[in-house]
């Protein structure tokens, strides 16, 4: 019991480490999915069900891979993640729900918590360990 009482203290002395996880989380998230669809296009047109708008997948593709990396390190983080609530806004009210909300894939339930993530953070910024306070303490001379 001892221990466990070591741990949850450390835990709630450093809570403040849990928003950048997120983050980082997020971020990293985002760059997988964007390699995944440049590895496999195909993916996207299909979910999306037409292949003439190819220019927006790729839109997407890259959107997400450089947005995940600005987004899991912390740099211009308010602009990667309002560039990223489009895409996830489209996915959600467009592909997702037109789908239907009971199907076998959990694509809506994670589509919608990445919006309302990427929300969060255009909304508070990037927060600790990330670039945009680095430069903020620099910018300040601390």
């Amino acid at each position: 019991m001892n221990q466990y009482k070591k741990i949850t203290d450390w835990l709630s002395a450093h809570s403040d480490l849990a928003y950048p996880f997120i983050r980082i989380f997020l971020g990293v998230a985002l760059l997988i999915r964007g390699v995944m669809l440049l590895i496999n296009p195909e993916a996207l047109t299909q979910l999306e069900g037409a292949s003439q708008f190819y220019w927006s997948f790729s839109y997407v593709i890259i959107l997400h891979i450089i947005g995940g990396i600005m987004l899991a390190i912390g740099l211009a983080t308010r602009i990667a993640a309002l560039l990223q609530i489009p895409v996830l806004f489209g996915a959600v009210f467009f592909i997702h729900l037109k789908q239907g909300l009971v199907v076998v894939e959990q694509s809506f339930e994670l589509s919608v918590l990445v919006l309302v993530l990427l929300t969060v953070f255009f909304l508070f910024g990037g927060g600790g360990m990330s670039f945009d306070e680095v430069l903020a303490r620099k910018k300040a001379g601390k």
